[in-house]
């Protein structure tokens, strides 16, 4: 029997339920909560009171999903994209990118040894192949042209 969200309470529980998973951001969450049949007054209020208590942190999901991402071997114009179509603001975004720590250079060598055993190309079409892929994972170009030159670390 499906759960009403027509109360305060049903929609928190919810939401809360949702959270236990996984972090979500607001965005995320409003349209899951929608999708389950809440009003909206009820969402904002619900998210409002658990932003409040701490429960609901965009700043944790942004650091969450950025790690996650890199860590499946995706790059930072991937991520970036994917955190704006899921609506989030632009400038914490910027920030959790440059917080995260990450060494995007090694890990471009690091997705590109796995895909291809570290062999360089030889040819213009094993070199366009490559570059797609990486290009595709969301590494700057510039990266992807110094890594198939051999040339990273310069």
């Amino acid at each position: 029997m499906p759960i009403v969200l027509d109360n305060l309470v049903a929609v928190r529980r919810a939401a809360m339920d949702l959270l236990a998973r996984r972090e979500h951001g607001r965005v995320e969450l409003t349209r899951k909560l929608r999708s389950r049949g809440a009003a909206d007054e009820l969402i904002e209020t619900a998210l409002d009171r658990l932003t409040q208590e701490g429960l609901l942190s965009e700043a944790r999901y942004l650091q969450a999903f950025v790690s996650y991402k890199a860590r499946s071997g995706y790059g930072p114009l991937r991520i970036r994209e994917e955190l704006t179509q899921r609506g989030l603001v632009r400038g914490d975004i910027e920030q959790a990118l440059r917080e995260s720590g990450i060494d995007w250079r090694e890990h471009l060598q690091e997705t590109w040894q796995r895909k291809f055993a570290g062999v360089l190309p030889q040819d213009a079409r094993e070199r366009a192949k490559q570059g797609r892929f990486l290009s595709y994972r969301g590494y700057p170009l510039e990266l992807i042209a110094r890594l198939l030159r051999g040339a990273l670390d310069d």
